[in-house]
């Protein structure tokens, strides 16, 4: 079962890098996608973490509101 869940789990955090419009807004690059998540992940471990959790969770939220809007 931990298999199942971890692959579904893969799945998801994929479709939130497509949502983001990570793929086509950088030709698919690879590289430059797991830059981008490297730089976010040392931006985490820095002294404005907690300010820049709360940045990013708003803009997910208004992304997520957006998304929902537009499919009805």
């Amino acid at each position: 079962m931990k298999r199942r869940e971890r692959t579904r789990q893969l799945i998801e955090l994929g479709g939130l890098v497509a949502k983001a419009d990570l793929i086509e807004l950088t030709g698919d690059d690879r590289a430059v996608i797991l830059g981008l998540l490297v730089e976010s992940a040392a931006t985490l471990r820095g002294e404005s973490r907690e300010q820049q959790l709360m940045k990013w969770r708003r803009r997910g939220r208004r992304a997520f509101s957006a998304e929902s809007a537009e499919a009805i």
